[in-house]
């Protein structure tokens, strides 16, 4: 046996399992808040049970999406406003699944920080949580790992993993024709991608995250941490209708390279720029930057978050549909022959 004045534990390495037990026990309520048909357990198991039947499933295909915050966790850390990203992190799967078609039903999360710090960590997976809720999904479980020497300082990381299905034969897109329409669902600002470049843009305009906003109300951190939308539930209203032809989510690439995602071979997409008013937000970051319009345009969503495309016949169905779950559809172009996204208007 060896001596005991040179015994070391684990929490002297860095690692404290106590702190990381509390956690688990701190953010279950949040957790069972989240609840919903077919989860068959709680938090705590070496893994999560789903049963797809008790959740209405005759004969499902499931769909899986996985995703992180990107460097918007940047600010969020420096700010010490921790509460919204975890939106953020659910907002970024689900709303990949919904537009294979597949209604999101569990999500599970990552959290990796170098020193657990308990109230931080809690409020990150409140935020988890509260995406759920939005998304009517279930948090079934996740792993936080504290890795002293792999993250500095409060630095931490989160990835997330969700699972959807739906039933056999219903995937999108499907059916898509020259002549649809292309449905706009606003973003409430920009989401969570090109932080990389957002943050460079604040650091050359020498603004501090704390200063008064040049484009909303409140420091501009606020503005910046706005969370994701979560489209969920306006798009299975959609979905619903049975007539919704495809979905896509406007993430990094922006509309130029994610929209081509749900249209099939030789068929493109016009849109007009002009058919929508474009939070604040968007026109700082343009004129900061001095970005041409084409880079603006495959690196921000510019103020839709995502599309929905229905035939002229059944788009104001799809439009009811979509403004039924408190989001405002505008129409901004149409499905063309031809490859890639064209312009008219202007940013």
């Amino acid at each position: 046996m060896s001596d005991s004045k040179n015994s070391i534990t684990y929490a002297d390495a860095g690692v404290d399992i106590d702190a990381g037990n509390e956690l688990v026990e701190r953010i279950k309520p949040a957790a069972k808040s989240t609840k919903r048909p077919g989860v068959m357990d709680g938090l705590g198991g070496f893994g999560a049970m789903f049963d797809l039947k008790a959740a209405g499933f005759n004969d499902p295909v499931l769909v899986s999406a996985t995703d992180g915050v990107g460097t918007k966790l940047r600010i969020a850390i420096d700010t010490g406003k921790l509460d919204t990203v975890g939106i953020d992190l659910v907002a970024m799967c689900v709303n990949d699944l919904i537009c294979q078609g597949a209604v999101p039903l569990f999500f599970l999360d990552y959290f990796a920080t170098g020193k657990l710090e308990i109230d931080k960590a809690t409020d990150v997976i409140n935020g988890i949580a509260e995406g759920c809720r939005q998304a009517n999904t279930a948090l079934v479980g996740g792993e936080t790992a504290e890795m002293p020497g792999m993250y500095e300082g409060e630095d931490f990381d989160l990835a997330g993993f969700a699972v959807g299905a739906m039933e056999r034969g219903a995937m999108l897109p499907t059916g898509v024709a020259d002549g649809d329409v292309l449905i706009g669902l606003p973003s409430t600002g920009i989401h969570s991608n090109g932080y990389s470049l957002v943050r460079k843009i604040v650091e050359m305009a020498g603004l501090d995250w704390n200063d008064p906003s040049p484009f909303s109300d409140g420091p501009a951190a606020d503005a910046l941490l706005e969370p994701t939308k979560i489209y969920v539930r306006p798009a299975v209203a959609a979905l619903e209708t049975g007539n919704l032809k495809a979905l896509a989510h406007i993430t990094g690439g922006g509309l130029t390279e994610n929209l081509p995602r749900a249209l099939p071979d030789g068929l493109g997409a016009e849109i007009d720029l002009n058919a929508w008013d474009r939070l604040p937000i968007f026109d700082w970051l343009i004129k900061q930057a001095g970005l041409e319009q084409a880079e603006a345009l495959k690196t921000f969503n510019c103020g839709i978050g995502m599309i929905a495309i229905a035939s002229e016949e059944n788009a104001a169905e799809i439009e009811a549909a979509l403004a039924s779950q408190d989001i405002t559809p505008v129409r901004i172009g149409k499905v063309v022959a031809g490859e890639g996204v064209s312009y008219t208007g202007s940013l």
